[in-house]
């Protein structure tokens, strides 16, 4: 794997954030400098840190740490997908996709997290 674009939690998380993005431009505009922008960087910030992590990934203790990074912002925007929801901005269908997509990703950094050696 020569690329961090090539890894599957990047894409889906890449994608999900992507989606958010989409998704929050229909949020009302007085959430614009607190849950808008909020869920997005959350969202973002899943992807950041995951290249950050593929760069550093020959050090396994740096890769774990950024990858603990990826879990907790992707931990955050769940709380975010569910003030979303509790705030009527998304349909309880949008929500539920979203959040097994958020779900997937966990579970595909958490891999990553317990199997470090995979991805040198």
């Amino acid at each position: 794997m020569a690329n961090y674009k090539d890894l599957l939690a990047y894409k889906k998380s890449y994608a999900l954030a992507m989606e958010i993005f989409m998704l929050t431009k229909k949020f009302p505009n007085e959430e614009k400098f607190s849950l808008t922008d909020q869920i997005r960087r959350s969202s973002r910030s899943v992807c950041t840190n995951m290249a950050e992590a593929y760069r550093r990934r020959r050090y396994a203790d740096y890769f774990i740490s950024k990858l603990n990074d990826c879990e907790t912002e992707n931990a955050e925007t769940q709380v975010w997908l569910d003030f979303s929801q509790d705030c009527n901005y998304i349909t309880a269908e949008e929500f539920m996709q979203k959040k097994k997509k958020n779900d997937e990703v966990g579970k595909l950094i958490w891999y990553m997290i317990n199997n470090p050696d995979k991805f040198r």
